[in-house]
């Protein structure tokens, strides 16, 4: 079939146009992102939790763009958004709450960029204030950061330690003077600081005894409420156990309790028809040789009673009684109200009745406090109650026989009930339950 240039002239015609609108159609719609097109750098920005100031280069092919962000914590400045390079400046405030996370969105045309901002939690602490009494003593606090941290002190009274990533200790250590005191330890990052003021109470604050010549070495006040803390040891023996006395030694808070700023030595039938009671040591690895030891207590009433504050060695080289035992106070319920001290060694020990004692009636010992002590030093022991001396003994220089009292011993809190002494006269049940209530602790030692 012959075609004719008029008709060949149509058929073009009808194909071009089809060409023409599939290359249109290519350009329709938003464009993909592309570098090259839209660029920033950086892409993203890790800021401090003390807040900074970023600088944003900005490179759009089209000559214009702009940046915005929905986040309330960044402030931003563009600059040269007509130009084909420009800046954006972005102010991020500091951060009082934890770690965040915002964009910052840049755009030309239908092209987008984002940039990432990651900021800090800030450096923090559990206390602001940190207090103490003025016998001193420490506290831990909290740490949170997202840097490595350290913990400082600028004064010799506070001491500061990191106990891991977290937690840290400030210790204070006895206010002797009539003033309070203050001062600043100092928890910091590379880029973070944060105070911590510690304050301590005078000594007439609390109206503490402290003796001539000492300062406070240990001591527990029991100013906190459950269980013993770890500078104690709690005893778990059968009745019989010791001195043929009638009570299960057991631990926990229902024979050892501190409530009420007191440390509660129960004692009380069972379920089981047992008797039950407590037994505490403290830094019965460690213990002290030589200073003063203080006890405010007071006993309970009831025949069968028999509280005691006394002290036996870390290390015995030798058994009973070549090793030594200091009696600070004992007092039995079928006697009410007389306590008595005693010191045990070799040549003098209650077996054969030949150990140094004394015994005093104080009236209200049962069911008022009274603070009951030792001094104790390389010549002498000497014991007291309310300030007034007890027991006086003076090393005779005969050595280990006579004298056992030169190595570390150990604080002994306990409530036995019957015994061979306890129970000399039978007990009476129906007392039961008692406690023991101990007001705190302490140990001086010589300056």
């Amino acid at each position: 079939m012959r075609i004719t240039k008029k008709i060949l002239i149509g058929l073009l015609a009808l194909v071009f146009p089809f060409a023409s609108c599939s290359s249109s159609g290519d350009n329709d719609g938003p464009a993909p992102d592309s570098g090259s097109e839209l660029s920033v750098d950086p892409t993203s920005i890790n800021a401090p939790a003390t807040g900074s100031t970023f600088t944003i280069t900005v490179k759009a092919q089209r000559g214009e763009w702009t940046a915005y962000t929905d986040a309330g914590w960044i402030t931003l400045s563009n600059q040269n958004t007509n130009q084909n390079t420009g800046t954006i400046t972005a102010n991020i405030a500091a951060n009082t709450t934890g770690a965040r996370q915002a964009t910052i969105n840049v755009r030309s045309g239908s092209t987008r960029q984002t940039i990432t901002v990651s900021q800090q939690a800030p450096l923090s602490v559990s206390n602001d204030v940190v207090r103490f009494s003025s016998i001193g003593g420490n506290d831990t606090i909290t740490v949170t950061a997202t840097a490595d941290w350290g913990i400082t002190s600028s004064v010799d009274w506070i001491k500061v330690s990191k106990l891991d990533a977290t937690h840290a200790v400030i210790t204070a250590s006895a206010n002797d003077a009539h003033e309070s005191r203050t001062a600043d330890v100092t928890v910091k990052t590379a880029t973070e600081t944060k105070a911590v003021s510690v304050v301590q109470e005078s000594v007439d604050d609390r109206k503490m005894n402290i003796p001539d010549g000492y300062t406070l070495d240990w001591h527990d006040e029991f100013d906190y409420n459950g269980q013993l803390n770890s500078d104690w040891t709690e005893e778990s023996q059968p009745a019989g156990w010791v001195n043929n006395e009638l009570e299960n030694y057991i631990k926990g808070t229902s024979v050892n309790e501190v409530k009420d700023g007191n440390l509660n030595i129960h004692c009380f039938k069972g379920n089981d028809g047992k008797i039950y009671s407590g037994r505490v040591y403290a830094k019965v690895n460690q213990g002290w040789q030589y200073g003063y030891f203080e006890a405010r207590i007071k006993l309970p009433k009831g025949k069968g009673t028999w509280p005691a504050f006394w002290m036996m060695p870390v290390s015995p080289s030798d058994s009973w009684p070549r090793c030594g035992e200091i009696d600070i106070m004992e007092e039995v319920g079928v006697v009410p109200n007389e306590v008595s001290s005693s010191f045990h060694a070799q040549g003098h020990n209650h077996t054969n009745n030949t150990q140094i004692t004394h015994a005093m009636n104080i009236g209200n010992a049962e069911g008022e406090y009274h603070v009951y002590a030792l001094e104790w030093t390389p010549n002498n022991l000497t014991t007291y109650v309310d300030g007034k001396v007890q027991l006086t003994y003076n090393n005779p220089g005969t050595g280990v026989v006579d004298w056992p009292y030169d190595k570390p011993f150990y604080v002994i809190l306990n409530l036995a009930w019957g015994g061979s002494w306890g129970g000399m006269n039978g007990v009476d049940e129906s007392a039961l339950p008692v406690t023991m209530n101990v007001d705190y602790v302490r140990v001086f030692k010589k300056k």
